[in-house]
């Protein structure tokens, strides 16, 4: 088996990509598949945190665009990363893989509470981290917490998995002839206005030197493969 380029890794995963091809909620074979790829990442002694998005089930900004609370839908989105966070780390139980779920928001009945030692302390003993609950603040998208939660446990990259395979200067799906970049920089992503992850967290990560590599979460494998230095992927690092 390949050596793995990094030691403990941050992998944001979208809500969406948990939906499948549902109109709503989640598609336990996928979150089987992905629970799949980390635990290869796994075999291969790579540390993995996941912070686990929420728009297969709610976004806030719904609720603000039709004229309620921005407040109260983003904690109506937290809570639906805790739903996403709990099936995927059932799917990651049933492959034996020692999970724990960390929530920015208290629910001990439901999970633990996130802190950077007990997240310290969990990957120390080789369990799978997912967080949830965001950054447990309104106005903050999971992206951002991807970022601040890979500052604090010292991870090596961020690896965001999307529904392509890498960054486009457009949606390839709408602009065909869309450029695709196989390398940029912190700023570059900034300068262009490139949807990869919200502008905090990109000025998060390029104050810290992390770098964001952008992959499709759909590639069977693909986590694993770009682990070890292969892979189809963009790149965002100052390196």
């Amino acid at each position: 088996m390949s050596q793995p380029i990094y030691k403990r890794v941050l992998l944001k995963a979208s809500g969406e990509a948990l939906m499948g091809s549902q109109g709503f909620g989640i598609d336990v074979t996928v979150a089987d598949r992905i629970a799949s790829d980390i635990a290869k990442a796994r075999a291969m002694g790579v540390e993995v945190g996941v912070v686990v998005g929420g728009g297969n089930i709610f976004r806030g900004v719904a609720v603000a665009s039709k004229g309620g609370d921005r407040v109260t839908g983003d904690h109506m989105g937290m809570l639906g990363t805790v739903i996403n966070a709990l099936a995927l780390a059932t799917s990651l139980r049933k492959l034996d893989i020692d999970t724990v779920v960390l929530s920015a928001i208290s629910m001990p009945e439901i999970c633990e509470s996130f802190s950077q030692r007990a997240t310290l302390y969990h990957l120390s003993l080789g369990r799978v981290v997912i967080f949830a609950g965001g950054t447990g603040n309104p106005f903050f998208t999971t992206d951002s917490a991807a970022a601040l939660r890979a500052a604090e446990i010292g991870a090596e990259a961020i690896f965001k998995g999307t529904q392509v395979d890498g960054i486009y200067s457009a949606d390839p799906k709408k602009v065909p002839d869309a450029e695709r970049f196989d390398h940029l920089t912190h700023s570059q992503v900034l300068e262009k206005g490139l949807a990869v992850m919200d502008v905090a967290a990109v000025a998060l990560a390029r104050e810290n030197s992390i770098p964001i590599i952008v992959f499709s979460i759909h590639e069977e494998g693909g986590f694993a493969e770009i682990l070890t230095g292969g892979g189809r992927k963009t790149i965002v690092s100052d390196n």
